[in-house]
């Protein structure tokens, strides 16, 4: 049987054996509580902190501005619910391409908060207006957090967050990112971008589901999301998950370690997969952006419509490839994505989105181009 072929590492990314070893030790070797003032628990309290401080060192921030937490989902809702909580935030502007776990925050703090929520237009690349993004700030100073993604999870197009992080400076304004889907695949540093705020999800750069963190500027804290124990410098309560933890930071260390090298890898792989469904099928376009301005990981391809594209992403998967019809957290139902909706209202269009990862071969893009080419009647 041919070997099934993973182009689906937006959605999620197979955890390196190096870290599933450093969990594996954890879980045997680091079983005490790290809220134990015994040697077991100081041991693992150890480790967390080393785990922190690196994850720190990796984004520029101090120790004290890192909390470990589920995940991107829990570390957003953190953040803005959070911000209006504690901040006196009226005002939260976003954009309509976001991860569902910002804009559903955003729909429950307008509902149940009364927060005033702009979303800005996107073009068909899935860019923002900056021009915009300051108007608004300059025409109404009420206290405003600025949420935006630094790259589309389903489209890959970037937001240049230096230059959002310094409109919102220039106007007093918070400044959230979700930077899950660049968080070790781009340099990050957080003063650069002038970041109260940023999220990371472990198993988006080969680390384990479940464990994430959230960055939060010193200046800008908050006051805890989850009530209970004092863990996590009493802002996030619940007995650590040790493991997790420790193979985020494992992650995080060898995706910045290795950036530039996965980076080509991902790129000749991505460019033999488009450079191929160009040839192979006509009318095919990409969306998003082009070259630097989008996520070399992403490529998302709109087939053009008729019978042979309607079931493309069914037959992908009866093929063996794994790819992706849109976000990849409603993927398992193809009900059609929010962000293909904003860039394209009306399109006919098929998207199917390829993600890639240092792991893939040139061989397994000729391989996904062969059945393509077969489902395409060639």
């Amino acid at each position: 049987m041919t070997q099934r072929v993973y182009f689906d590492h937006a959605a999620t990314t197979p955890i390196n054996q190096e870290v599933g070893a450093v969990m594996m030790q954890a879980m045997e070797e680091l079983f005490g509580n790290p809220s134990s003032i015994h040697a077991d628990g100081r041991k693992t309290r150890a480790a967390i902190e080393k785990a922190r401080k690196t994850v720190a060192g990796i984004i520029g921030a101090s120790i004290g501005e890192v909390f470990f937490t589920s995940g991107g989902t829990e570390s957003s809702n953190m953040v803005l619910k959070g911000a209006v909580r504690d901040l006196g935030v009226k005002r939260i502007i976003s954009s309509p391409i976001e991860h569902h776990c910002v804009l559903h925050s955003l729909d429950h703090l307008a509902s149940e908060e009364g927060t005033e929520i702009v979303l800005l237009e996107v073009d068909p690349k899935g860019r923002i207006s900056y021009e915009t993004l300051e108007a608004i700030l300059r025409s109404d100073p009420k206290p405003t957090l600025v949420s935006l993604m630094h790259a589309n999870n389903e489209i890959g197009t970037l937001h240049d967050i230096e230059r959002i992080g310094a409109i919102c400076a220039e106007h007093g304004a918070y400044f959230h990112s979700d930077t899950v889907q660049t968080l070790g695949f781009y340099p990050l540093d957080v003063a650069k971008a002038r970041l109260h705020f940023c999220t990371g999800s472990a198993h988006k750069f080969h680390g384990p589901k479940g464990c994430g963190f959230v960055y939060i500027n010193s200046d800008s804290m908050l006051r805890p999301f989850i009530d209970g124990g004092g863990q996590e410098r009493n802002m996030r309560a619940g007995t650590e998950n040790v493991a997790g933890i420790l193979g985020l930071a494992k992650a995080l260390d060898m995706a910045q370690q290795t950036m530039e090298e996965r980076r080509q890898q991902i790129l000749a792989v991505k460019n033999r997969l488009k450079s191929g469904l160009e040839t192979l099928v006509p009318g095919i376009t990409f969306n998003g952006e082009e070259g630097h301005a989008q996520h070399y990981k992403i490529l998302s391809a709109a087939f053009p419509p008729g019978p042979r594209t309607e079931l493309l992403l069914f037959n992908l998967d009866i093929a063996g490839v794994s790819a992706s019809g849109g976000s990849a957290c409603s993927s398992g139902a193809d009900a059609g994505s929010h962000v293909i909706g904003a860039i394209d209202p009306g399109g006919e269009k098929k998207t199917i989105r390829f993600s890639f990862a240092h792991t893939n071969t040139l061989a397994e893009a000729d391989r996904v181009l062969e059945v393509v080419g077969g489902l395409m009647g060639h």
